[in-house]
């Protein structure tokens, strides 16, 4: 029962993937972007924890217009059903993607809310007393690799090999600088065929035991994330590749 419960617990890890302990850079730089088209995307999920292996399905209702976005996830597992629920929603405005409220709900937890004050210009969470302030371009756990989409729609000859994309996310009681790096492009295997995709790595600091993640986004796809792998230094490990995209 122990090794089943650590597995659900991995797989809770495809939304909340924690980089290392807070740090005081907090990016705010204004690019351009072109948000993608709503769509449901659908993904297939593969867990490995302690030699375990297990199979599940997300799905992801994106939506954008009117200078507003939402971002509606559902995560199942096998045995389990629905682990992970979370919500983004907010407004879209001269640095992308500006978060209003971050909601998630996990499997016999009780649900959290991380809400962008943006008249005090403040980050609030329900779990904690500490806030940030609003600088401009601040991103939550499901916006950030949204975010890096409109990014690449508005400038992909920016997303060259070694280039690097910095952004503050907020999570569920803190707020921290994430750093993604483009590595290259790659081939991934989707359910609709084999497609081109820029390849980014989010990395822990050498002296952190964080996850690594790997982004994969695909420009002839509109940019959508076409797999998203959560990497423990154990060799534990989340993969999610999409499915199926149907645009709203």
């Amino acid at each position: 029962m122990k090794k089943i419960t650590t597995l659900c617990a991995a797989l809770l890890l495809a939304y909340a993937a924690h980089a290392a302990a807070p740090n005081g850079e907090h990016p705010s730089v204004k690019r351009p972007t072109s948000v993608p088209p709503s769509a449901d995307l659908s993904y297939n999920l593969k867990v490995k924890q302690s030699g375990l292996s297990l199979n599940g399905t997300a799905t992801v209702q994106w939506r954008a217009g009117d200078g507003k976005y939402s971002i509606n996830t559902e995560s199942h597992a096998a045995i389990f059903g629905k682990v992970v629920e979370n919500r983004s929603e907010g407004a879209i405005d001269d640095y992308g993607l500006a978060p209003a409220s971050f909601y998630e709900k996990r499997m016999r937890k009780d649900p959290y809310t991380t809400t962008f004050k943006r008249d005090a210009k403040a980050i609030a969470f329900t779990e904690s007393d500490v806030t940030y302030p609003i600088l401009g371009g601040e991103q939550d756990r499901s916006s950030a690799q949204w975010q890096l989409a409109a990014l690449g729609r508005a400038a992909p000859d920016k997303f060259k090999t070694g280039s690097e994309w910095h952004m503050f996310v907020a999570g569920r009681r803190d707020a921290e600088q994430w750093s993604f790096k483009v590595v290259g492009t790659e081939n991934v295997q989707t359910g609709a065929g084999e497609v081109s995709a820029v390849h980014l790595v989010k990395a822990p600091p050498p002296d952190a035991k964080g996850q690594q993640v790997d982004l994969w986004l695909a420009p002839s796809m509109d940019w959508y994330p076409v797999r998203v792998r959560f990497n423990d230094n154990d060799g534990d490990f989340v993969d999610q590749t999409l499915e199926k995209v149907v645009k709203k």
